[in-house]
């Protein structure tokens, strides 16, 4: 089999990977192949050379029999089908192009890691609007402040064609899951025994409010509040997170409310790398959905585009999968991860001179149909590969909206790993209608976390 690796050929495209500048939107012409022989969004329609990508045909947009509308689980679409391929230690070698650092890390150290590849299905769908919306952006969104920034967007994808690693991290930062989601969740780690731990659990309500197509603009891209139900001696607590499209100028608006002191509290160090508590402190907060926050720590550069395999319709894993079925010593049960071929954008992140990261350099892959992060490589100052990351993608086709939500990261050093937002015996996800503003205050946080 052929290893296709799609580059950018623009030079210009290529030398503004790092600038400081801001930048336009495109222009007319370069917009017209949106819709064309680009996607909505994008991604190039056609399929690949050797046929393990097909051509895009609008993604999923109708439940399988036995959805229940309104119900938080989503049955898996696929599961019928079949891998195509089983990759390990023994064949790594001969599909090396296709994977990430990490991925060749996992197989390498763990006899037991295997990667099981199924027929690539290109399943992302989004409602019309966004379609709409995301042409109207490309010719009017830029960025600000080195690229930290963004205006001239809302309610669509900023830059369908990125100019950038900035434009890029964007498109992430500003992914579509749907507009206002809730779910119970648990944040789990295993050690190096293979014992599994309750880091938290609790509810997350989630809110992009640059997606209310009601409305023509907004100040604020996303916003979590966390309550956390357990363990027992976390019950109680909770976090708010609000992130501004001007993160570049004014950064994160954060709070925390913690029952022993029955009061509020800005806390301006939830971002970047400080450890998170919500895993624990096994990964930190800007892992969060395998990249979040501000860019102002790293020089994002546009590396490309190239075809990799990433986890993708992680219906069972996400689902369907038992929490002692999927969290197996050293890494998640192989039986439930759906490994499938894409055309991922590649985003390289170096720390900037005089800025202070636990990481020195990260590397981020980008699904070409969603824009969402679906895995990373980490290194330590010393160039050492110490973590890597996977989003679980299983889009919710009653949306649509393709969900990645929960994610993992391996320490590869200390032989231990983590999984954020597992919803699988919690009763999954529900969408629905954003909060009342009110919702979103100091004051009611510390309501939400009263025990």
């Amino acid at each position: 089999m052929h290893h296709r690796i799609t580059m950018l050929t623009l030079a210009a495209l290529l030398s503004l990977g790092t600038a400081a500048t801001t930048h336009a939107a495109i222009s007319a012409d370069e917009a017209k192949a949106l819709g064309q022989s680009l996607t909505a969004i994008g991604a190039e329609k056609a399929g690949n050379k050797d046929g393990t990508i097909p051509a895009y045909t609008g993604g999923l947009t109708s439940a399988p029999a036995g959805f229940k509308p309104g119900d938080g689980v989503r049955p898996n679409p696929f599961a019928a089908d079949k891998p195509r391929l089983q990759i390990d230690a023994k064949n790594m070698a001969a599909h090396a192009a296709q994977l990430t650092e990490g991925s060749k890390a996992l197989l390498q150290k763990y006899p037991t890691f295997r990667i099981d590849v199924y027929p690539t299905q290109r399943s992302v769908a989004f409602p019309k609007w966004v379609a709409d919306n995301t042409a109207k952006n490309a010719l009017r969104a830029k960025t600000l402040n080195d690229g930290r920034s963004i205006e001239g967007a809302h309610a669509g994808f900023p830059f369908p064609l990125p100019k950038n690693g900035y434009e890029a991290m964007w498109n992430h930062l500003l992914r579509f899951n749907g507009q206002a989601y809730e779910a119970k969740y648990r944040n789990l780690n295993v050690d190096a025994s293979g014992r599994v731990t309750l880091a938290t659990e609790g509810i997350s309500v989630q809110e992009y409010p640059f997606w209310d197509p009601a409305k023509t603009g907004a100040e604020t891209f996303w916003r979590i509040k966390l309550t956390y139900t357990g363990p027992a001696r976390r019950a109680g607590e909770a976090l708010m997170l609000v992130d501004p499209l001007d993160i570049g100028a004014k950064d994160r608006r954060a709070w925390s409310y913690l029952p022993g002191q029955r009061r509020v509290k800005v806390a301006p160090d939830l971002g970047h790398d400080t450890p998170n508590p919500g895993t624990a402190g096994a990964t930190t907060f800007d892992d969060t959905f395998i990249f979040n926050g501000s860019m102002d720590r790293f020089d994002f550069k546009l590396v490309g585009k190239k075809e990799m395999l990433v986890p993708y319709n992680a219906y069972a894993a996400v689902y369907q999968a038992k929490q002692d079925e999927l969290l197996k010593p050293n890494h998640l049960n192989p039986d439930f991860v759906r490994w499938e071929l894409h055309r991922v954008w590649v985003v390289e992140a170096t720390l900037k001179e005089g800025k202070r990261h636990v990481y020195g350099k990260r590397t981020f892959y980008l699904d070409e149909d969603s824009w969402a992060a679906l895995a990373s490589d980490e290194y330590d100052a010393r160039g050492q590969l110490w973590r890597t990351g996977f989003a679980y993608m299983a889009p919710s086709y009653d949306v649509p909206a393709p969900y990645t939500d929960m994610f993992g990261h391996y320490d590869l050093v200390a032989r231990v790993y983590s999984l954020t937002g597992y919803i699988a015996e919690t009763g999954g996800l529900r969408h629905g209608k954003p909060l009342p503003e009110r919702e979103w205050t100091a004051d009611a946080l510390a309501g939400a976390g009263i025990r």
